[in-house]
């Protein structure tokens, strides 16, 4: 068996998300930054919201400090740029952001924006890449909003899967999966990295893995469910070895 070259970033907010409900020291996040990647997690995903409800400012520091590549979720605000310009990871992800969702609830709305608007965001990401920042933009798998992903000056794209999720539980997935394998090949035809994420577990993961010119999953809700029963370090590698096994 040959490792795989999909690549696995692990999202930790579910770890900050336990530290923060009590206000206490632990879990250690850099302990779980050191725990992922010796099992095999190619780069660390947080999320730094405008509510901090799990990662906070100091924790996105010292995670900073501690892990190999860092890939920084984002909202579009100039507070979140002038972090993420001093926080330097290497790779921001830009997520819409609503201050009632459980989690993200879709793809940024790249088409609702206005020239404006457009004009202002191409400029953020234009920032972070001078910075030398990755930029990746979180989007439906939708070929008009790939397109203007390209247009707005993003390297990736990381596409929704979390409709994909949703339809897979009644095993009516596939219309969605062919959403995103067409978002993901005219994305590589633009020159942009196709990047996945959201609700993918053990048992959706394998479709998943069929899609065209993938490189890379973000897993964090299935992985740290899954370590309340086997640990972290076998969670982490339970799903290496789905991806390892996917060539």
């Amino acid at each position: 068996m040959t490792a795989s070259s999909v690549l696995l970033g692990v999202n930790i907010d579910h770890v900050a998300f336990i530290k923060k409900s009590r206000e206490t020291s632990y879990p250690d996040l850099v302990q779980t930054v050191k725990l992922c990647e010796k099992s095999g997690a190619d780069s660390i995903t947080i999320h730094l919201r405008e509510d901090r409800r799990h990662i906070q400012d100091h924790d996105a520091v010292l995670i900073r400090q501690h892990c190999k590549k860092l890939n920084f979720e984002m909202a579009n605000t100039n507070e979140m740029i002038t972090f993420a310009l001093e926080l330097k990871p290497d790779f921001c992800c830009f997520v819409p952001e609503n201050r009632d969702e459980k989690t993200t609830e879709g793809g940024l709305a790249l088409n609702k924006m206005t020239k404006i608007q457009e004009k202002s965001f191409k400029k953020d990401i234009e920032r972070l890449k001078q910075a030398g920042i990755e930029v990746s933009l979180f989007i439906d798998p939708d070929e008009e909003i790939v397109k203007k992903t390209k247009e707005l000056g993003a390297t990736s794209v990381e596409l929704h899967t979390g409709q994909y999720a949703i339809e897979y539980e009644s095993n009516n997935h596939q219309s969605e999966f062919k959403k995103l394998k067409d978002a993901a090949r005219l994305a590589n035809n633009l020159s942009l990295k196709v990047n996945a994420g959201h609700g993918l577990n053990y048992k959706n993961l394998q479709q998943i893995l069929k899609l065209p010119h993938l490189n890379e999953l973000n897993i964090g809700h299935a992985i740290i469910a899954e370590s309340v029963f086997i640990g972290l370090d076998d969670a982490i590698k339970k799903i290496k070895r789905i991806i390892d096994n996917s060539d």
